[in-house]
């Protein structure tokens, strides 16, 4: 029991850094500019569930992307014929470009220049290089197509550059600290503080801005399109226009454009200017084309197309049109920030008022101090003075855990505050561990110092144990989830490393150092109010087939609700739009539903949360732009209905993310459950983790059956519930299971199910004490949280009640058949070994 000085040392160092690391956060941003210049002043970054503004995700359009190459590798290979004057034909047939040359001795030269229009790229590592265009040859046909490698490397620079012109454009609007970055490998992720509409920016960030010039083509109404040219339609009146696709004149050479007015008629409009090479080529074309019409093309629109009277020749131009001053502003930042080499859809996006962000963060506090100090006022009734020992530790673990989210730069967001409250109840867990055993031992008679000692030792195998199989879950979550739910799993994977160390390591130097101080010979950690009594004899196992048989008929039940009325999906899970409003007085629930109604997008549903209203609205057909068009619609119609409706927060998630996120969410609850198996059973045996990981179905489907129930949001928040609820089921499991196997050493006599009961009795103390305290740091979230939070903190209370009792009237049970029937098969195998030798004695 003795810590060398250094160590002492150490642990102090650490524990006043972690302090002084999360000091900043108990001071304004004002305060913090008036402290000396060695005073930290990182705080913890909040999330936008928290301080209010726009998330949106950007996907690069992969197939207008192979659409854009293909068609320049037709413009080229048309060009190559014309400028070799050799007889062919070019066409695109699906994803590849067919060049039919039936002349054999010019098709080999052809094959031979085609070749040069292909550009090596990285190919794996080592540099190697592999063409970007796969090319074949087969009788007069030729057929170009992309390489993997090749699409992999056009779409990897059209993210890198799509990245750096989206960041300009959001500096463009002026908003402060954004987060823009890359997400996998054809995603971007744009997160914009304080902005609540982000309608006008999701329309700059989702247009390509490819402007260029072409020349009209010379075509008769209603005659059959020549090679080369496409109707495009105009902006202003709708109707087609014959364009050569060819470009005479590219928008990268804009280095320009400005919002004005006309001075004549004062009507909005974008100046532009061009480079010395643009302003050369810009001379070229409005001289020899005078008389004839030239049209300014962006992103497939004909702004529009001016007939050209003279040459033009100081490089500069302008955009007229039927355009709001507000249109124009929009249209010269996106030229000036330049052309995007590819479109990008907005597939999620997911908004939140700052007024709703500031009522989140004080909820949370509230909640977390309530559940703070209903744990601490339980732990002195169940161990007394040595109970302070133990909520010194708690307090210390949430301090060093905001520590370390400062240090490191995390984002706290809504489920992250969830995290630290969650990891208040589960934080005393190995305390409640270790006083149980000390006290065991010292009414074994133990002196003072071997009772410290055998406690802390026996108990730290089980802690470490119960700690992982928790650090499996959130890890999982991690990897798999999204946005804030990944804030949760940083913060529970953060928590529970913390209370390893408060709660074993500097516990245990407290303790100590009291006994040494006091000079104590013996230790008595008696409760101040007796909620198990000592010595408990309870048959458990009288009531096992009672115990399995009435979880299988509520898991039965439970797969039943899931089938019919079923799970209420959130958007995450289904995709949609949801939208939460606060409404004047003088609005009315049936004026808002008969409003949208009229809007024809589809099923529209709307509830009363406390003052707020939320409406919910169908996934719409057409993909993630009819998503973004219907979200505009809604807010235009909600201020149109009543200018006083606040909108407090709006998601959106397309069809493709909501099946990623449902998938994801599949694979970690899966994935989180074969490897506590695989980690059971390394630790113990197998029927122990067949034991566990039946058990743990039986609890899954009884909570999946629990928001079928209450028809609770099922959402990304519900998963990371679930996965908690997993973690926690099988950290219970590991504690009965550990104590189960210490006493099989010991009591090699003893028949399983004396055993199994023994177990049980000696840790049921501790099974209700920590299930009580995760219970009571919850339960202030589950009532005054909100709907923010309520398909989280609700299910975890249920999921806390489940979890303790399935590990005595479920998990033990199993446990005890598996042990019966393995012995019984041991014993059959013997019998049968012993026949034959038997036999021939005989």
């Amino acid at each position: 029991m003795k810590t060398s000085r250094w160590v002492l040392v150490t642990y102090t160092l650490i524990i006043l850094f972690g302090l002084l690391a999360a000091l900043p956060n108990v001071f304004t941003p004002a305060q913090l500019e008036r402290m000396p210049g060695w005073f930290p002043k990182q705080q913890v970054t909040l999330g936008l569930d928290l301080r209010g503004g726009s998330h949106l995700v950007l996907e690069v359009d992969a197939d207008a992307l192979k659409a854009d190459r293909l068609k320049s590798l037709v413009a080229e290979a048309r060009a190559l014929l014309r400028k070799e004057r050799v007889a062919g034909t070019v066409r695109q047939v699906g994803e590849t470009v067919v060049v039919s040359v039936p002349d054999a001795a010019a098709r080999a030269g052809i094959v031979k220049q085609l070749r040069d229009l292909a550009t090596p790229v990285a190919n794996g590592g080592f540099g190697a290089q592999v063409s970007d265009i796969e090319m074949t040859s087969e009788g007069d046909l030729i057929r170009l197509g992309f390489s993997e490698a090749g699409f992999r490397d056009r779409l990897n620079q059209a993210i890198d550059q799509s990245l750096e012109i989206v960041r300009q454009r959001v500096d463009q609007v002026g908003v402060a600290e954004p987060t823009i970055q890359r997400v996998g490998a054809d995603r971007i992720l744009v997160q914009l503080p304080g902005l609540n509409d982000p309608t006008r920016l999701r329309e700059l960030l989702g247009s390509t801005a490819q402007m260029s010039f072409h020349m009209v083509a010379d075509v008769v109404p209603g005659a059959r399109l020549p090679a080369g040219v496409s109707l495009l339609p105009e902006e202003k009146t709708g109707r087609t226009i014959a364009v050569e696709d060819r470009v005479a004149l590219g928008g990268d050479h804009l280095t320009d454009a400005r919002a004005g007015f006309d001075q004549r008629t004062r009507e909005p409009l974008v100046s532009f200017r061009f480079d010395t090479s643009g302003a050369r080529q810009f001379a070229r074309i409005t001289s020899q084309n005078v008389g004839k019409p030239f049209a300014i093309v962006l992103d497939g629109k004909v702004l529009s197309a001016p007939v050209i009277r003279e040459p033009i020749t100081g490089g500069t131009g302008q955009i007229s049109g039927s355009f709001t001053v507000e249109d124009t502003v929009v249209l010269s930042a996106l030229l000036r920030a330049g052309a995007l080499p590819v479109p990008l859809v907005v597939i999620e996006e997911r908004t939140v008022g700052p007024d709703l962000g500031g009522d989140v963060i004080e909820m949370g506090v509230v909640t977390g101090l309530a559940g703070f100090a209903a744990v601490v006022v339980f732990m002195v009734a169940l161990y007394g003075g040595w109970g302070l020992f133990a909520n010194f530790a708690l307090f210390l673990n949430v301090a060093l855990t905001v520590g370390l989210l400062s240090l490191l730069g995390a984002t706290l967001t809504l489920p992250g505050i969830a995290g630290i409250i969650l990891g208040i109840g589960l934080a005393v867990d190995a305390n409640i561990l270790i006083n149980e055993r000390i006290r065991e031992e010292a009414k074994a008679g133990a002196s003072a110092f071997a009772a410290l000692d055998r406690g802390f030792g026996r108990a730290y195998s089980t802690i470490v144990d119960a700690n992982v199989t928790s650090l499996i879950a959130t890890g999982l979550l991690f990897l798999f989830g999204s946005g804030p739910v990944r804030g949760f799993a940083i913060t529970m994977m953060i928590g529970i490393c913390v209370s390893m160390f408060t709660a074993v390591a500097v516990v245990r130097i407290l303790m100590t150092e009291w006994v040494r101080r006091r000079k104590l010979k013996t230790i008595s950690v008696e409760p101040l109010i007796r909620i198990v009594p000592d010595g408990t004899s309870i048959s458990f196992m009288k009531a096992r087939f009672f115990g399995i048989g009435l979880s299988i008929v509520l898991s039965l039940a439970s797969i039943g609700l899931f089938m019919k009325p079923g799970l209420n999906y959130g958007i995450d899970f289904k995709g949609g739009i949801q939208v939460e409003v606060s409404t004047p007085a003088s609005v009315s629930l049936a004026s808002l539903r008969d409003e949208l109604g009229k809007l024809d997008l589809g099923e529209v549903s709307l509830q009363q949360i406390g003052d707020n209203v939320l409406i919910r609205i169908q996934r719409q057909e057409g993909g993630e732009t009819a998503q973004t068009r219907a979200v505009s619609e809604v807010r235009d119609t909600l201020q149109r209905i009543d200018p006083g409706i606040g909108i407090e927060r709006t998601e959106v998630v397309g069809p493709k993310v909501s099946g990623e996120l449902a998938r994801n969410g599949v694979i970690a609850v899966v994935l989180a459950s074969l490897a506590m198996l695989v980690y059971i059973w390394w630790r113990f045996e197998w029927n122990f983790a067949i034991g566990a990981i039946a058990t743990l179905v039986l609890d899954t489907t009884k909570t999946v059956g629990f928001f079928a129930l209450f028809g609770l949001d099922f959402n990304l928040t519900a998963i990371a519930a679930l996965l908690t609820i997993i973690g926690y089921s099988v950290n219970d499991k590991v504690v009965v299971y550990d104590r189960m196997r210490e006493n099989i050493r010991m009591s090699k006599k003893r028949d399983l199910r004396s055993i199994i009961d023994l177990s049980i009795n000696q840790v049921l103390a501790r099974c209700l004490f920590t299930s009580a305290t995760t219970f009571l740091a919850m339960l202030p979230m589950a009532i005054w949280g909100g709907n923010a939070v309520e398909n989280f903190a609700l299910p975890m209370l249920f999921g806390v009640v489940i979890a303790t009792s399935s590990s005595i009237f479920i998990a033990a049970p199993i446990l005890l058949l598996l042990g019966d029937w393995w012995t019984r098969r041991k014993e059959a195998a013997a019998a049968a070994a012993a026949a034959p030798e038997a036999e021939r004695t005989a």
